[in-house]
């Protein structure tokens, strides 16, 4: 009989205790007290006050949450993405409407600021894209190709230099592969939807448009 102890397996976090937990209610009454003494300091000519270090943290804890779902985790610029949602999420703090409440009549601003972590998470990756696009055509415009072969006899160095183009091509190939196939089972599968009107605890237009 083994009379060692035996490693349990810890048990699983509570939502609490994991490190970008955010206190929805707290997190949401401090946003209407923020936008609120916002609002009345400009309206009495007053600058703005400082977004508080709470809703600051805050912010961050959303964005990396958001960063480690599985749509996010595996893109090489994370980090950006998470910085980009932060500035958006302090753009997007005056444009909070106070007067909409949600079903249970309480403010939801984790779900807003969450939504607008969202889109930037998307700008980045369409802006990432689009420069590994232009980086593909430079290489083929300026004939690099050719000129690594041509220099892979003579040069063996030469030979990483083009892994590394092949590797920067495949990768670029996946990734449209990818969006084509989410498309088109998008197209295939997405049941029509019945209009109706909702109004939105917030305006995302601004934060859902791609500035170039």
């Amino acid at each position: 009989m083994n009379t060692d102890t035996q490693q349990q397996a810890a048990p699983p976090l509570k939502p609490k205790e994991k490190p970008h937990y955010v206190n929805n209610a707290q997190f949401s009454q401090a946003i209407v007290d923020y936008v609120t003494d916002s609002r009345e300091k400009v309206a009495s000519g007053n600058p703005k006050p400082i977004v508080t270090d709470y809703i600051a943290r805050c912010f961050l804890k959303i964005s990396e949450g958001l960063s480690h779902k599985a749509n996010f985790v595996r893109y090489t610029y994370r980090e950006e993405m998470v910085m980009d949602a932060v500035e958006n999420c302090l753009k997007a703090i005056e444009n909070y409407n106070l007067e909409v409440a949600t079903r249970t009549g309480k403010p939801n601003a984790f779900a807003y600021f969450t939504q607008i972590s969202w889109y930037a998470f998307l700008r980045r990756i369409a802006k990432e894209k689009k420069q590994q696009d232009i980086k593909m055509k430079f290489i083929t415009e300026t004939g690099l190709d050719q000129l690594i072969s041509e220099e892979i006899n003579n040069n063996p160095a030469a030979k990483q230099t083009q892994a590394f183009v092949d590797e920067l091509r495949e990768r670029i190939d996946y990734v449209k592969e990818q969006d084509n196939k989410i498309t088109d089972y998008k197209k295939t599968t997405k049941p029509p939807r019945k209009k109706r009107t909702r109004q939105a605890d917030s305006d995302l237009t601004e934060f859902m448009i791609d500035k170039k």
